[in-house]
């Protein structure tokens, strides 16, 4: 099966032209996480960071959606 990995933020929706092929949505969750904690340091350097969520799709149906949520509480440092 094609899983396509869809990037949001607070930008927009940037889609996944290709996707990748996995025997198991198991395997796709794996990718989707893998590619969350790539972002996740990428964005680790930037003063206003943002909320980033991958959503996952095929060719027939929305998947699942994981996301990584900036949640910032008391005194920034």
């Amino acid at each position: 099966m094609r899983y396509y990995f869809d990037i949001r933020d607070n930008t927009g929706l940037y889609p996944d032209e290709e996707g990748l092929e996995f025997k198991t949505q198991r395997e796709a969750e794996v990718e989707a996480a893998q590619t969350l904690a790539g972002l996740a340091k990428d964005l680790a350097t930037i003063d206003e960071r943002q909320d980033v969520a991958v959503e996952v799709r095929t060719d027939v149906e929305d998947v699942f959606q994981a996301a990584l949520i900036f949640k910032r509480g008391g005194t920034k440092q």
